[in-house]
């Protein structure tokens, strides 16, 4: 019988979280799909929840494999000033020292996301919603509720904390975490068409920005 415990993140897990987060980052499928480097990946987006907030960051583990995660920030607002003063200097070593591999594939992605930079973004008062978390399940794991059981252990902790609200972004591609979302009491504060997705998936891709009241 399969031990499923939902349990905060430890260091030890660091590993295990960054494999998950790349195997599950291009809408829930291996990030290969649109970068060539999951080191640069882990370092840029999931380094700041592990070793800078590792207190609001959540694992559910089977078997001692940890097969789903959640990373949380109270502050984005925050999580902006720090990722630039104590994340980007890494990231800018990192090119440095060759540690990162730039193919095609990385040029074409960070070319979309300059271009979708300068669109119309999701709007969102960080006053009311200051917190934002992200939540990846293992393929093999959905369906088991484990994306519900780490959203309300991490909603309960925020709320603890006296945090107002907490928002998260999606894309309508992601018709099972919408729905997840709004089973948990998420609403739709916005919703535009995004680029960044071009010719990476078939259609129209929309950004959708969900919140939640935690008081």
């Amino acid at each position: 019988m399969t031990d499923l415990v939902i349990r905060p993140y430890e260091k030890r897990d660091r590993a295990a979280l960054f494999r998950l987060a790349a195997d599950t980052a291009f809408f829930g499928e291996p990030l290969e799909n649109f970068l060539d480097d999951r080191r640069l990946f882990c370092d840029g987006m999931y380094a700041y929840y592990t070793d800078l907030e590792p207190e609001h960051a959540w694992v559910a583990s089977a078997d001692g494999e940890v097969v789903g995660l959640l990373v949380a920030c109270f502050d984005s607002s925050a999580h902006r000033r720090r990722w630039v003063v104590r994340i980007l200097p890494r990231l800018s070593l990192g090119f440095l020292a060759g540690r990162y591999k730039l193919g095609a594939r990385t040029l074409r992605h960070t070319l979309r996301t300059f271009r979708a930079a300068f669109s119309r973004g999701l709007k969102i008062d960080t006053r009311k919603y200051p917190a934002h978390l992200h939540v990846n399940v293992h393929a093999a794991w959905r369906g088991h509720g484990i994306g519900r059981r780490l959203l309300e252990a991490s909603l309960e902790q925020l709320r603890t904390l006296g945090v107002p609200g907490v928002h998260l972004n999606t894309t309508n591609v992601n018709v099972a975490a919408g729905r997840l979302y709004e089973s948990a009491g998420f609403r739709i504060a916005d919703a535009r068409p995004s680029l960044q997705w071009s010719g990476l998936v078939p259609g129209r891709v929309t950004k959708v920005c969900y919140v939640r009241e935690l008081k």
